[in-house]
């Protein structure tokens, strides 16, 4: 499942370029251009991450901050501005801001900081997750590192608790595998390729226990945990 942008700028030229440049990377964007329409937008599209200019017609980036963050408090919010003194910066920051970019910016930096907010996001996720959640017929333990079925309990290292959780939170969706390398291990090297590789392995000897759970390789893309029949 593609993630999904909400995107505001009223700068016609440079917002179609943005657009573009990040659908052609995979990205499902949606453009707005009006600030007082952004609201009915961001619940209709239900995005996963907002990229949002300051100065807008009708609605400020600041304002629509505060209003989004009234609807979803966790979302990761992302300034666009060409303002550069300090003090905007710090008032973008407490409007909610995840980041901020100054214009003009290049798009890897761009693609960079939305990835980077995306995994951070997920990791306060996974630090707010309850004590137990249920998994097919698994009690996982998260903070304990314990899984549970039918009684017997098996220690999961840190590595496998947090492989597990992400798993959880990304059920019955296509994770990409450079994700799950970036998130656990903070890169995609070739070692760690490999020990991901081991790490998938092991969760499907434990889960085996439940037939209803699965984890599927999509061959040269990434995962798909199956928890739902």
């Amino acid at each position: 499942m593609a993630i999904k942008i909400l995107y505001v700028e009223d700068e016609t030229f440079l917002g179609k370029i943005v657009l573009e440049s990040l659908q052609q990377r995979g990205f499902e964007v949606l453009m707005e251009t009006d600030g007082a329409k952004v609201m009915q937008q961001f619940r209709n599209f239900v995005p996963d991450i907002c990229v949002l200019d300051i100065m807008l017609p009708n609605r400020n980036g600041f304002e629509l901050a505060n209003d989004i963050r009234q609807v979803q408090e966790d979302i990761p919010i992302i300034f666009l501005t060409a303002k550069t003194q300090t003090e905007d910066v710090v008032k973008g920051f407490k409007a909610g801001a995840n980041d901020y970019i100054r214009k003009p910016f290049s798009m890897e930096e761009l693609i960079i900081r939305i990835e980077n907010a995306l995994r951070i996001a997920k990791v306060e996720q996974v630090k707010t997750m309850e004590d137990m959640v249920r998994i097919g017929g698994f009690e996982f333990y998260v903070h304990k590192q314990l899984l549970n079925f039918n009684g017997s309990t098996r220690k999961l290292s840190y590595r496998e608790s947090e492989l597990l959780s992400y798993l959880y939170l990304n059920n019955n969706e296509l994770i990409q595998r450079k994700d799950l390398l970036l998130h656990i291990w903070g890169n995609d090297s070739f070692f760690n390729s490999r020990n991901l590789d081991v790490y998938i392995t092991k969760l499907r000897g434990y889960l085996k226990e439940d037939p209803l759970l699965q984890i599927i390789t999509i061959k040269g893309i990434g995962y798909r945990f199956i928890t739902t029949v």
